[in-house]
């Protein structure tokens, strides 16, 4: 029996991957969670088979949650769910340790295959996403520039865009306000931009964040 673990901060999400898993006689949802910080007290207590989890949630995101259930659990499998396009947050994510990746328009089609696929130890992506995967990490040149930000620049980059202060995303973040603006100014010379009003405008135009 392959147990799972689901986080997503939406009822009606999760009720709607229950019930996809529901028809396969090998699968069970042995555990749910509306946050991230709530998914990591569940794998710190129960063991699972593979845990999906959404990118973006209230509190801590998908990549954050990730990198501490890898640190407690460092060989569970991990599925991202999205409701993004690949070529915005999947490489990142694999990177940061993801077994794979898929859109919530696409679980319908592909999760079932996706949770036997890493469950038994493999990776589940698109042949379009290993491309861009294999042309990312072979330093072909395609990156876009947020793709060359730490996870928690990319984090402040978003809540940057989302037009939240410095101060306010310091006091989300539980760090400085210091803090927070020296990430600020490595976004800004990393993607040499010179303003919150570029950030805001590249953001809106790659389609990083729902604005």
């Amino acid at each position: 029996m392959i147990r799972i673990a689901i986080a997503d901060d939406h009822d009606i999400v999760r009720a709607g991957l229950k019930q996809i898993i529901a028809d396969e006689e090998d699968m069970e949802v042995a555990g749910e969670s509306n946050s991230g910080e709530k998914l990591l007290e569940l794998i710190k207590k129960h063991d699972y088979d593979v845990v999906l989890l959404d990118l973006k949630m209230s509190g801590m995101n998908g990549i954050e949650a990730m990198k501490h259930i890898k640190a407690i659990k460092p060989s569970l499998p991990i599925i991202i769910l999205s409701m993004h396009a690949e070529d915005q947050y999947a490489v990142r994510t694999i990177k940061a340790g993801a077994s794979g990746y898929i859109t919530k328009e696409t679980a319908v089609e592909n999760l079932i295959s996706a949770i036997r696929r890493v469950a038994a130890g493999g990776k589940y992506i698109s042949p379009t996403l290993a491309e861009t995967l294999a042309e990312s990490l072979a330093g072909g040149g395609s990156d876009l520039p947020h793709e060359n930000l730490t996870d928690r620049e990319f984090q402040v980059l978003c809540m940057i865009a989302s037009g939240k202060t410095v101060s306010e995303i310091g006091a989300e973040l539980f760090l400085s306000v210091k803090t927070i603006s020296t990430y600020r100014q490595r976004i800004l010379e990393k993607m040499n931009m010179k303003n919150n009003s570029e950030i805001t405008h590249y953001v809106i135009k790659n389609n990083i964040l729902d604005i």
